[in-house]
C-alpha cells in the first residue's frame, strides 16, 4: 500500500507510480467524493469544445448540399 502525508495546507502528493499508472499529469483535474468515510479521486472528464457545439445550428441542410453550394454546383 502506498501512503502520502497531508501537508499543513491540505496538499497531498500522489505517488509517482500511481500518477504514471493512471496518466495523471500536471493540470489534470481530479474530482473528489466521500462515501462511507472513503475518499475517492477520479480524473474529471474534460468536455471537447468542438463536440459541445456540433449540430447546434440545426439549419436543416445536409452537408452535401452545403458543399455543392460552396463549390458552385447546382
Amino acid at each position: 500500500m502506498l501512503t502520502a502525508t497531508v501537508a499543513e495546507r491540505g496538499q497531498v502528493t500522489i505517488p509517482k507510480t500511481l500518477r504514471d499508472r493512471l496518466g495523471i499529469k500536471p493540470a489534470t483535474v481530479l474530482e473528489f467524493s466521500v462515501k462511507n468515510g472513503v475518499l475517492t479521486a477520479v480524473k474529471a472528464v474534460q468536455s471537447d469544445p468542438v463536440a459541445a457545439v456540433t449540430g447546434c445550428l440545426q439549419t436543416g441542410r445536409r452537408t452535401d448540399d452545403w458543399m455543392a453550394e460552396l463549390r458552385g454546383k447546382p
